[in-house]
């Protein structure tokens, strides 16, 4: 069974860095697409960013692009996603999710193995 593992958040000053990492265990993580979401207090679960199997392809949520950068290592089955310059409002609990599927996507629907999630605090 498939299990992915967060690590990585914490509590961090606006305007700073913190890199998550998400260990999953299994043969299948070379042939799929893997995801990061992320939510917030009183909101829904929200899409951050994901990359295909082979890294060749990436999404990102827009209000992150430019600051988060997402990458794999298929050789260690962990995917990374680094966070720069970080605001208030990317405080949430972030998720790692397995895709279904080679090609990277925004969907929820499209994952089927989700991690239990590392808290990123940003303060002022």
């Amino acid at each position: 069974q498939v299990q992915l593992v967060e690590s990585g958040g914490g509590l961090v000053q606006a305007g700073g860095s913190l890199r998550l990492s998400c260990a999953a265990s299994g043969r299948a993580f070379s042939n799929r697409a893997m995801g990061w979401f992320r939510q917030a207090p009183g909101n829904e679960r929200e899409f951050v960013s994901a990359i295909s199997y082979s890294a060749k392809g990436t999404l990102y949520k827009d209000s992150v692009k430019g600051r988060f950068t997402i990458s794999r290592d298929n050789a260690k089955n962990t995917v990374y996603l680094q966070m720069n310059s970080l605001k208030l409002e990317d405080t949430a609990v972030y998720y790692c999710a397995q895709s279904a599927y080679y090609s990277e996507s925004s969907a929820q629907q499209d994952y089927n193995i989700w991690g239990q999630g590392t808290q990123v605090t940003v303060s002022s």
